[in-house]
């Protein structure tokens, strides 16, 4: 593996053994993706689940440190990949020649049961679509195959089960229901 690569290994859309099931959470800008994530975890949390989340960036600049900090400063002086490590978290940034795309950053995930990815709209992976009629007339993923669930506003022609905004917790058994088997039991603690 090079500097500028990410691990090559890929779970198959519907979620191979040893890896997380991964889910698209995906619609229009301001449809209120982030808002449904925010909800959906900690209801996977609640069920004794250890979620990651993916957070898609369309921007080629993207800056987690703070210029003069010291892991900033590492990069700025030329490393490939910088890591800060404290007693209970670790933060990494590393140059890739390309958007590895969910499929190269699941291996990433091997401590959590479920991932949650927003963005990533046309990739084929199991996804729930963030309608808000006031952005758009119709579910962008209406016909896509990969499309499991609707949360926001009721499209007139759904193609996927429907939930309401408030109803993360239906949601997630769906999803729970779906996606993750028998023999992937939850791994935390129920909180």
């Amino acid at each position: 593996m090079t500097a500028n690569t990410l691990p090559s290994e890929a779970s198959a859309p519907d979620g191979a053994p040893g890896k997380p099931p991964l889910i698209l959470v995906v619609g229009f800008s301001d449809a209120g993706k982030t808002t449904v994530l925010e909800k959906l975890i900690p209801e996977f949390v609640r069920r004794g689940y250890r979620v990651g989340t993916i957070k898609h960036h369309h921007g080629t600049r993207l800056e987690l440190d703070k210029p003069g900090k010291d892991s900033w400063r590492h990069k700025a002086a030329g490393a490939a990949t910088s890591v800060v490590c404290s007693p209970t978290r670790i933060g990494m940034v590393r140059d890739v020649g390309r958007d590895p795309g969910p499929e190269g950053l699941l291996p990433l995930f091997s401590d959590t049961d479920i991932v949650l990815c927003e963005g990533y709209k046309t990739a084929a992976w199991p996804k729930v679509e963030v309608f808000r009629r006031e952005r758009v007339d119709s579910p962008i993923c209406a016909n896509d195959p990969h499309l499991l669930a609707i949360i926001g506003d009721r499209p007139e022609e759904a193609g996927a089960p429907c939930f309401s905004w408030n109803e993360c917790g239906r949601l997630c058994e769906y999803l729970i229901e779906r996606l993750l088997a028998a023999e992937r039991r939850p791994s935390a603690k129920p909180g």
